[in-house]
């Protein structure tokens, strides 16, 4: 690929720039016209736009469930490949090239940017979603142990136990090996095609072994497009869910209230703050709220595992790890399944979730990750979070799951679901303090989501370069929060749903690009892993 370095100058001739922007046409006008017509006719038909929301999440996951778990298991599967074949040999950079950042760093920065803000809504209030569909009963094959419905059974005799481990194993498939494969395709993809091939930092790059020069033209403006729309729904999908748990812990330690005045007041303080760290740039900015997030996260993970039901903290963290590899194949089956509403009001859902966020994630994991080997890559980036993740769901999850057995009428059981683990803390010594850590944390996470998604819209608009000018970043971490305001504003009291519905209509299309990403990808690296 001699003259994709060419190429690569030829994006920046073709930029323009009004207003000190550096504009990669005609994605940023495109991607930055249609974000604005989105906003002014969500707010001019309020009612139509929220009526919309509300019928398109539940018709695309019932109608493509099936082709959600099916895309997440071959991104799986792929990865496997990747990591046992001998294109796992292939340095990201150049066989010469090393790490520009720590393994401590990295994992940080992975962690903060994947899923931070879920982990802190979800923690709590999943595992014992599924805790209760489970305590009526568990379908188990005698032999094996393993359930064989997921569909929760009201006639059956509960078995505590037995509900715990499955609701964690639930849970844990939703954090665990298929998120971080979709991650792992993107990211690799991105810095493969950069650090090696020496194309721009931009998804339609991950495509020139199958595209040639087209990726310069109409298809590789399309795929730069979608991935602005994906990385924007789905980024502000997470925004909101941590605006909704930030204002309920606030209303619950100091009765700030969680009205319409407060939401946008919130959004925009934060916003503020992200634009902030998005002008400091990656190592003044996002690096330092990173490691500062994992510091905060391991304070809290510590005191609950230690201060919390530690036995049965454990207990869940390894009966559910168990459970999860036990029951992974039944989880991931996309056909003939008798539980629809896990399949579709969770799965789809999550997966088409993650798929919106992986040019986000995964061109972030890829700006970090130079001088890593694709097996190193993969392994660390599949492995290590999922198993942090097990642990977290496992100390909260199992905490709150253990309040409610010991006393079926504990306050968590019934609290709304952005409350549960303000809830779940209050039952601990130095609650409030504990709380407040909680609230920092989700906001932290979202800074760091919303400049690092900022970095990245900003790099795809500008024909990925990684220094365009500070007023085009300023430009989209202003409307990451700006959007947010308007799909929680618009839902009314189905606000969650509109973002979720938006995240899930651009993860379908762009399910197709990454399908596509996984043949462009093998074709590079085969011819990388040649020349070795």
């Amino acid at each position: 690929m001699e003259h994709d370095t060419e190429k690569k100058y030829h994006i920046g001739q073709d930029n323009i720039t009004p207003f000190g922007l550096d504009i990669h046409n005609p994605v940023f006008m495109i991607s930055g016209l249609s974000v604005i017509a989105f906003v002014l006719l969500s707010l001019i038909f309020k009612e139509q736009a929220g009526a919309f929301f509300g019928w398109l999440r539940p018709a695309i996951t019932s109608t493509f469930d099936w082709f959600f778990l099916l895309s997440a298991n071959v991104f799986v599967l792929f990865c496997l490949v990747l990591v046992l074949s001998p294109l796992g040999k292939v340095r990201l950079g150049g066989q010469q090239a090393r790490p520009d950042f720590s393994y401590l760093a990295w994992f940080s920065m992975l962690f903060a940017a994947g899923m931070g803000i879920g982990l802190m809504f979800f923690g709590v209030s999943e595992p014992m979603s599924h805790f209760s569909s489970s305590m009526g009963g568990v379908a188990v094959d005698a032999a094996s142990g393993v359930r064989t419905d997921w569909a929760p059974l009201a006639a059956a005799v509960g078995d505590t136990e037995a509900a715990r481990n499955l609701a964690m194993a639930a849970t844990i498939f939703h954090w665990g090996l298929h998120p971080w494969a979709i991650y792992a395709v993107v990211g690799l993809a991105l810095a493969f095609f950069s650090y090696n091939c020496k194309l721009p930092l931009t998804l339609r790059s991950a495509f020139y072994p199958l595209l040639g020069d087209k990726v310069w033209g109409f298809w590789g403006h399309v795929i730069d497009i979608l991935a602005v729309f994906a990385t924007l729904f789905g980024l502000t999908t997470s925004l909101g869910f941590g605006t909704t748990q930030a204002l309920s812990g606030f209303n619950y330690l100091f009765g700030w209230g969680t009205g319409s005045f407060a939401t946008v007041l919130l959004i925009a303080v934060i916003t503020a703050i992200a634009i902030s760290s998005v002008v400091r740039g990656l190592d003044g900015g996002v690096k330092i709220l990173s490691e500062l997030n994992m510091a905060l996260a391991l304070v809290l993970l510590t005191v609950i595992i230690l201060v919390g039901p530690t036995g049965d903290i454990f207990s869940a963290i390894f009966g559910g790890g168990l459970s999860y590899i036990e029951n992974l194949l039944p989880l991931s089956m996309p056909f003939n399944r008798a539980d629809a509403n896990f399949s579709q009001g969770w799965t789809s859902f999550y997966w088409a979730w993650w798929i919106s966020w992986s040019p986000f994630v995964g061109m972030f994991i890829a700006r970090v990750s130079k001088g890593r080997t694709v097996r190193e890559f993969v392994l660390c980036v599949v492995i290590v979070p999922t198993l942090l993740g097990i642990v977290w769901m496992g100390a909260f999850g199992g905490t709150a799951i253990s309040q409610v057995i010991a006393d079926s009428a504990a306050p968590v059981a019934s609290a709304a679901q952005e409350l549960k683990l303000f809830v779940m803390i209050a039952e601990f010594p130095m609650s409030g303090l504990l709380s407040m850590i909680g609230i920092v944390l989700v906001l932290v996470f979202f800074i760091t989501s919303s400049d690092s998604g900022s970095l990245v819209i900003d790099s795809i608009t500008a024909g990925g370069k990684e220094n365009a000018p500070v007023s085009q970043k300023v430009f989209w971490c202003s409307f990451e929060g700006i959007v947010a305001i308007v799909l929680l504003l618009v839902g009314g009291s189905e606000a969650l749903t509109a973002l979720q519905a938006m995240a899930v209509s651009t993860g379908l299309p762009f399910t197709i690009v990454l399908l596509a990403m996984c043949v462009s990808l093998y074709m590079g690296l085969k011819e990388a892993s040649a020349k070795l």
